[in-house]
């Protein structure tokens, strides 16, 4: 039913205005290093969403279990939480390399697999990422009884959408660029950082009880 498929796009073209870590992460990239280095921290990103669809397509039982368990969201806000503090920390004390003729061409000054890495941890062990496949996986097989053929028709036009959405982002970033001088690029990295670390710390405090919402 292609119903199923426009209800995913409508879902990913949501998901695609709000703004978190990975949002953040593909923007300064893309500033930073150009639109490929952006696309691979992306291509991060959207493998870790398809492994969390596997693993709910695949496991439901397994995944309905998980939910139960008490120790699931301090768990996930510890570790992602530390993971997003380390990125931050390292992305506001560290300078983007090789500033010189910045304005005419982005520099590529990290590998491929650093990029895609990159984007595979902070979305993987990003908590609201897990809840929310979580969430939507409990929606489409346990309440309204989708069969698997039709949970896939709802899948691809959220992943299509979430991909086409994030490309624009990466490749909007890459067109601000070159309107941008270096020492701007200095202070992006670390706001971007600075805000890295306060989506870490809201996570920690979140995960031991110091703030709720």
């Amino acid at each position: 039913c292609m119903d199923l498929f426009w209800n995913g796009v409508k879902l990913g073209l949501a998901l695609s205005l709000l703004a978190g870590p990975i949002l953040i992460a593909l923007i300064q990239t893309s500033i930073e290093q150009g639109f490929r280095a952006g696309w691979m921290v992306g291509w991060g990103i959207w493998i870790s969403d398809l492994l969390f669809i596997s693993a709910t397509y695949f496991g439901i039982s397994w995944v309905a279990h998980l939910t139960e368990w008490d120790g699931l969201e301090k768990v996930l806000g510890v570790g992602g939480g530390l993971i997003l503090i380390a990125f931050g920390v390292g992305s506001y004390l560290t300078k983007p390399p090789q500033m010189e003729g910045f304005e005419k061409k982005a520099i590529r000054h990290s590998s491929y697999l650093a990029l895609w890495t990159k984007g595979f941890v902070i979305n993987t062990f990003n908590p609201f990422t897990i809840f929310f496949w979580l969430g939507i996986s409990g929606l489409l097989f346990t309440e309204r009884n989708l069969l698997p053929v039709e949970a896939r028709q709802f899948y691809t036009g959220l992943m299509c959408t979430v991909v086409v959405t994030d490309s624009l982002k990466i490749g909007l970033a890459k067109a601000i660029r070159r309107w941008l001088k270096p020492k701007y690029i200095l202070w992006l990295r670390r706001i971007a950082g600075g805000a890295l670390m306060v989506f870490g710390l809201v996570l920690l405090a979140r995960a031991f009880k110091f703030i709720q919402f």
